[in-house]
């Protein structure tokens, strides 16, 4: 079982942390959501304190987070996945879609990886084997936030590297090798029963908003908002904005027709 917290009342709503992070990078945002839903922050394997029982796909993440909400007694959820996260939730959307209430891709993408990013991917995994693991967190980091952001909230990057300095290699060789082999998942987008929710930074250097604005279509709905402030790290880089936003989708997810449209 997948070591997790649970905080809140209401209907479920599960944030699935990306790479390399554990449920901890949510710790600043829950309070606010926790206020309306019950909220399910798992590890997922090799991360936090969940262990790894060998090599683990993105399918098999998907396995293990049902049969927590199986275990939790939830039938149905909002699964809300940031970055790898992403990846996850879509996998989990195609394997147990009637457990789903919507799905929040936050700086993610439902698109494969080319073969430059396979490839890169090859190389850190070797950079990994050979010992380079604090080399490459450390070094990964303040990448992931906007210049502007990294310049001014070093302790912001300092709690995030203070999380992904934890995951060891095996975790970090795991969830590479799970991505690189991941399929293309737009199908699950345009065969979506559900809401699809898309986060975006302007200044994310790993899910660039203007190639992946077509995937922002593909589900029967859509909610979509562009971070004029944010990287890769939307949740922390503009909290605020990322509660209120992910607040009016799970509602919309939950009772639509109580929606009204959505103002900043």
């Amino acid at each position: 079982m997948l070591h997790y917290t649970i905080t809140g009342s209401g209907p479920a709503l599960v944030l699935l942390h990306g790479f390399p992070d554990n449920h901890a990078i949510w710790s600043d945002v829950i309070p606010a959501l926790a206020a309306h839903y019950t909220v399910i922050a798992p590890d997922l394997s090799g991360a936090g304190n969940s262990p790894l029982a060998g090599q683990m796909l993105l399918s098999d993440m998907a396995d293990e987070i049902a049969a927590l909400l199986q275990h939790l007694g939830i039938s149905k959820a909002v699964i809300a996945g940031h970055s790898m996260g992403g990846y996850t939730a879509l996998a989990f959307a195609r394997q147990y879609s009637h457990m789903v209430a919507g799905v929040s891709m936050i700086n993610s993408t439902s698109k494969p990886d080319d073969e430059e990013k396979k490839e890169t991917r090859r190389k850190v995994i070797a950079l990994i084997e050979n010992g380079g693991r604090e080399v490459f967190v450390r070094q990964m980091t303040p990448n992931l936030f906007a210049p502007q952001f990294a310049a001014t909230q070093p302790q912001v990057l300092n709690h995030k590297l203070s999380i992904a300095i934890q995951m060891q290699e095996e975790g970090i060789i795991n969830c590479y090798k799970a991505m690189i082999a991941r399929p293309d998942s737009t199908d699950v987008l345009q065969n979506a029963s559900f809401p699809v929710q898309w986060i975006r930074g302007l200044h994310d250097n790993i899910v660039d908003f203007r190639k992946s604005l077509s995937e922002c279509q593909l589900s029967p709905i859509n909610f979509v908002s562009l971070y004029r402030n944010s990287g890769h790290m939307s949740h922390l880089e503009e909290p605020e904005m990322f509660v209120s936003d992910l607040l009016y989708f799970s509602d919309f997810c939950s009772s639509p027709d109580k929606c009204k449209p959505f103002q900043y």
